[in-house]
């Protein structure tokens, strides 16, 4: 068997280096007192010894123990698989107790190449698998690289723990590096936008801080959390008779709504002629997903789904289309920030007004909403001021299962007369819905560039039959996945992002994989041209992980939500609208994304332009995933 080769960075053999290179000055020299201190020290919080990364065996000397080594056993009592880093020196001791004191495994280190990129993975990776990553960040430079993401992740509820280094004490910086890199509150440029943040000062006020930042992130409303971490706090030994503790996690139960309101609410359902549930962020879990299902089946009533979140199955019959809030006389809103816009018709030119009222007259409102438990007021992520009749500040998924069992309770044989013959009425708009979707599907079949309809028809037939997840936005392609394919199971589907900023979905759609490669799913990414040009280093972090992903890309060569807008503008003006590609168009040159990911360790194909060339390339690039590999296919497409 061939010898590994020896880790030129080894912490215990620098250590051994370091021992004999004393041992020529003071021969015969015993263990430092400090040293047997820190040793002592480390067995007040674990009675393990240090991970030996060496090959070679043990190290002669007792393993220096900073207290980054107890940072790494407090993290991993939270139980993280992974977190992501891209190397700064004010974090290297997390770093460097991660990879030798605690192996490398749970939690492992993703390197990106990017701090955007460090972010929007863990987004996508706790949205698919329901539980946070971590991060390790860069004090200044890295935060603000990383403010985009962050700020992502707060609009989509999403938990992500943040560990940023920092130089608290400016008497500790001694050059132009750590003078630039450091703050005196190195949080304050993402307070805006998370939940918690915190600074502490010792070991265990390290402790104390991890635990609450992890359980508020994953108290409802979700979202991220931020633990600055001082440099020499990571690095300095553990002091004699720290008597250091982890604290045992007490993960927050959901608020549920009252009984009052539960019965209230049950009440206005069951004597609605017409109820319809708007669902935005209900879904937490596949219990979510199966509660929804059920009440919406008891009432046989209309779901309105924002597919903020995979909240209900795409081809249920009672899946309805936001045009039939108009003829609701009771609509109930789960977890929707942003409701008025739901009930409201905006002016089509964009102007400032109060906006026009979806609703029929005398058609009531009611909220079950944890949004309405937290929020902040910079940022206007809720959206504007909606009147309801009954407004319920409480976890929407963890109140339904009480609903459902008091709406049964109150159903008569009557009214569940009227809900079936409801129900037939919905099933037959659906039908009728899904059929003009089939008919809209088929324009421009062969046209080249590539409809987008045609390229999510064409996966359709080939992932159908598959374990299959689509961790991106399905919007990306104006939909279509939407509308074409069967979304069932609570991991069909990421959900929509956030903030709907640029530069979200190829790094978020990697975390989402990760999270689904321990499963054996095949996961698909329906990647936009410009997005992807944000974060391209998130190629080389899917390749070098070897996580599974088939990326297609909606390669419209142009900005092109953004050019329509101003067209719309030039229009007013009665201007030149073709000189809006001007600041949008990606050409000249055309990016060659097969290259690209080529260069980064990936399959790929393309560029694709003629529409029969996509159904093969699908099959060969679906090959390649299904061995370990992500695979690219650039799809030149119409500019939808």
């Amino acid at each position: 068997m061939k010898t590994p080769e020896k880790n030129p960075y080894d912490r215990r053999d620098f250590l051994k280096v370091a021992a004999g290179g004393m041992g020529a000055l003071v021969a015969g020299a015993t263990v430092s007192a400090a040293a047997k201190a820190e040793a002592q020290a480390a067995e007040s919080f674990a009675a393990k010894p240090a991970v030996d990364a060496s090959p070679t065996g043990p190290a002669t000397l007792p393993a220096v123990r900073p207290g980054s080594d107890f940072m790494i056993d407090v993290i991993k009592s939270l139980g993280f698989e992974y977190i992501t880093v891209n190397p700064g020196a004010n974090f290297r001791g997390l770093i460097e107790s991660a990879v030798n004191y605690g192996g490398n495994k749970n939690p492992q280190l993703i390197t990106a190449l990017h701090e955007e990129t460090c972010v929007a993975l863990p987004h996508g990776y706790a949205k698919m698998e329901g539980k946070p990553m971590g991060v390790f960040m860069y004090g200044t430079v890295g935060m603000q690289h990383a403010a985009m993401a962050v700020y992502s992740a707060w609009c989509d509820r999403a938990p992500v723990v943040i560990f940023v280094g920092n130089d608290l004490d400016m008497a500790d910086r001694v050059g132009r590096v750590e003078m630039v890199h450091s703050a005196q509150d190195v949080s304050a440029f993402v307070r805006d936008f998370i939940k918690w943040d915190d600074a502490p000062v010792s070991l265990n006020g390290f402790a104390e801080s991890t635990m609450r930042a992890y359980k508020i992130a994953m108290t409802p409303p979700y979202g991220p959390v931020v633990i600055s971490v001082d440099k020499f706090l990571q690095e300095n030994p553990i002091p004699a008779g720290a008597n250091l503790r982890i604290p045992k996690y007490s993960p927050t139960v959901p608020p549920q709504a009252d009984d009052g309101s539960v019965a209230e609410i049950a009440k206005m359902l069951v004597n609605a002629e017409y109820p319809v549930i708007i669902a935005e962020r209900v879904a937490r879990t596949e219990a979510g997903l199966k509660c929804m299902v059920e009440l919406a089946e008891l009432l046989q009533c209309a779901v309105v789904d924002t597919i903020q979140r995979m909240n209900f199955p795409s081809r249920h019959p009672l899946r309805q289309g936001p045009g039939t809030i108009r003829e609701a006389d009771l609509v109930l809103s789960l977890e929707n920030p942003l409701l008025w816009s739901g009930l409201n018709d905006a002016d089509p030119e964009g102007v400032s007004g109060p906006g026009t009222p979806k609703l029929k007259q005398g058609a009531k409102v009611v909220t079950i909403n944890s949004f309405d438990l937290f929020s902040h007021s910079n940022y206007q992520d809720l959206g504007r001021y909606q009147e309801v009749d009954l407004s319920v500040g409480a976890d929407a998924e963890e109140t339904l299962p009480a609903l459902i069992e008091e709406v049964k309770r109150q159903i008569t044989s009557n009214r569940r007369v009227a809900f079936q013959d409801r129900g037939a009425k919905l099933s037959a708009a659906h039908q009728k819905a899904e059929a003009q979707v089939r008919t809209q599907a088929a324009y421009g079949w062969n046209e080249s560039p590539i409809s987008t309809a045609r390229i999510a028809a064409e996966l359709w037939a080939q992932i159908k039959d598959k374990d299959w997840s689509l961790v991106s936005r399905s919007d990306s392609m104006v939909s279509w996945p939407q509308r074409l394919w069967s979304f069932e199971k609570f991991y069909h589907h990421i959900g929509q992002s956030g903030s709907v900023g640029v530069g979200y979905s190829a790094p978020s759609s990697v975390g989402a994989a990760l999270a689904n490669k321990k499963h054996g799913r095949l996961s698909i990414n329906l990647q936009n041209d410009g997005d992807l040009m944000f974060c391209p280093q998130s190629l080389w972090t899917t390749a070098h992980y070897k996580i599974p992903v088939l990326t297609v890309m909606h390669n419209n060569r142009s900005y092109n939500t953004e050019m329509m807008e101003i067209q719309r503008c030039a229009g007013k003006q009665h201007r030149d609208i073709s000189a809006a590609e001007i600041a949008t168009s990606i050409t000249d040159p055309a990016i060659d994304f097969s290259k690209l990911a080529q260069s980064m360790g990936w399959y790929a194909e393309g560029p694709i332009e003629n529409p029969s060339d996509v159904g093969p390339a699908i099959k060969r690039a679906l090959a390649a995933v299904e061995k370990g590999q992500p695979a690219l296919l650039d799809t030149v497409t119409q500019p939808t």
